[in-house]
């Protein structure tokens, strides 16, 4: 169908033009920073279809991501966050240089929190609200990605996605990690058009601040840069004005980022220098990252896989700048923690930024969709298909607890109890969250921790008259990978409860 030419005001119904338009050749009055009055964005918010659908899609998300926010107990990593984000601005970053694999940026902002109370809600409310902060943001990358249709069907992968809401409630730095590495995405898309500085300089800023958040943001951020190179290179003379604004922004990422790149190749080297005790190697991460991202699920994931293939072949017909940034991001993604999984622990909540790849790429199929049935309906579409593959995996997880349910373990674990008996947590570590529910002085009773089978028997040496409670979770095959400390339990002990993925036992 040939276009129709398009008017030039703005804020007014424009002539159709063929391509799959929700506000039927509508254009936003807002165009700059300039342009915001309240008659511009009532005209906005009254008329744009894109817009309303985001606004619901925000709404919702907020609604899932604050919905029982503290009905799970604290586990292992969250509690950690409380320990290490109750000490200083400087102690946090000693921390961090002696060896914590995690940078501090997630938990400076846990301090602040922090003055604010200590329990569930607070702890895990900034990663809730960056997580609904990432629904729009999620429409801006794919927007500038494609069009409009893209960004608002990425905007409902995000809102709906089991595995960003999972992340959205809990209070570790992977909602935020999402949340600055979809910033950097955006202005790293921006600045391939406009070849601007202060795109670029964004882009160093927001890819600075992800990886001070989590480090595997960095393998995106490299990403990206490699992509540039890649799109540049045939005509690095005539896109060498692009090339030093990338620079400029490499540049500024590295500046920023300097004391912490010293830092991170000293625990690179730490964390790879022995074979991983957990996690996922090999194939099995990939998919697991993928059962994971499509909520849980292996229906999801077909059908999301499905429609993500369909989305990179359309999108290679269309421009194939465009699906080499979908292919390049995945694939190499995928092959560095593949090779990564076999001298480091990787699991696929270090994966976090691919559901930006993974959901443009789903998006783009409504392309393809689009050349057989030419109605706008299939963009409300693909969102029913998002919003129907996510439904019943959240159904299940708000109706039970989806972590160790230390608070209701520490309640039993009391009752049993008498004054002067040992309780044993097993791992020693796990004593980080039964500690945040459980307090041995007003029990009355001694508290010790163990990992290995001699760990056990000298502790046995001390039980006298007392009885021994061991407080057993499955981290003992990771921590213990020799397993002398299970042989020991199970020649030494009796079952005498379980809560969730919690063990009691006590001295046979």
């Amino acid at each position: 169908m040939a276009k129709k030419k398009v008017g030039r005001e703005t804020g007014k119904k424009q002539v159709a033009t063929g391509e799959c338009d929700l506000d039927s050749g509508y254009v936003s009055p807002i165009t700059t920073i300039r342009d915001f009055s309240l008659e511009n964005i009532r005209s906005v918010i009254a008329t744009s279809r894109y817009i309303q659908a985001l606004i619901v899609l925000t709404v919702l998300g907020i609604f899932f991501r604050f919905y029982n926010l503290g009905f799970n107990s604290l586990w292992l990593d969250e509690a950690a966050t409380v320990s290490f984000s109750l000490h200083s601005f400087t102690e946090i970053w000693q921390v961090t240089a002696g060896g914590e694999f995690n940078p501090p940026l997630f938990h400076w902002a846990e301090h602040f929190m922090l003055m604010l109370g200590n329990n569930e809600v607070i702890l895990r409310f900034l990663p809730a609200l960056l997580g609904v902060f990432t629904i729009p943001l999620f429409y801006l990358v794919g927007k500038e990605f494609f069009d409009r249709n893209v960004g608002i069907i990425a905007a409902a992968g995000c809102a709906f996605s089991p595995f960003l809401i999972y992340y959205s409630q809990e209070a570790r730095a992977y909602s935020m990690m999402l949340f600055f590495v979809a910033l950097a995405t955006l202005f790293f898309l921006k600045g391939l058009k406009s070849g601007k500085l202060l795109d670029w300089g964004l882009f160093g800023v927001f890819s600075a601040l992800a990886f001070w958040t989590h480090f595997y943001a960095f393998v995106m951020i490299v990403s990206l840069v490699l992509y540039a190179l890649i799109v540049w290179a045939p005509h690095i003379r005539t896109e060498f004005d692009k090339v030093k604004m990338l620079v400029a922004g490499v540049a500024i990422f590295i500046i920023l980022c300097l004391p912490l790149i010293i830092v991170t190749i000293q625990l690179f080297a730490v964390r790879t220098s022995s074979a991983p005790t957990y996690g996922i190697q090999g194939l099995g991460l990939i998919t697991q990252t993928f059962t994971q991202m499509s909520g849980f699920n292996t229906l999801s994931m077909i059908v999301l896989l499905v429609l993500f293939a369909v989305g990179i072949i359309q999108t290679f017909f269309l421009d194939k700048n465009k699906a080499l940034f979908l292919v390049l991001l995945t694939v190499l993604t995928f092959v560095v923690s593949f090779v990564l999984s076999f001298k480091m622990p990787m699991l696929p909540r270090y994966l976090i930024f691919l559901s930006i790849v993974i959901f443009i790429g789903v998006a783009m199929s409504y392309r393809a969709l689009y050349t057989l049935w030419s109605s706008k309906a299939i963009v409300y579409v693909l969102i029913a298909v998002m919003i129907l593959i996510s439904v019943p995996v959240l159904a299940n997880y708000y109706s039970g607890y989806s972590k160790e349910d230390w608070r209701g373990f520490s309640l039993t674990l009391s009752e049993k109890t008498s004054p002067g008996d040992l309780v044993i947590t097993v791992p020693g570590y796990m004593a980080a969250p039964l500690d945040y529910y459980y307090s041995s002085i007003k029990d009355n009773t001694h508290e010790y921790g163990a990992t290995t089978g001699q760990d056990l028997e000298k502790l046995m040496l001390q039980k006298g008259n007392s009885t021994m409670f061991f407080v057993v979770t499955q981290d003992i095959g990771a921590a213990n990978p020799n397993g002398d400390a299970v042989a020991w339990l199970n020649n030494n002990t009796k079952f005498a409860g379980q809560d969730t993925g919690i063990y009691l036992f006590t001295a046979s």
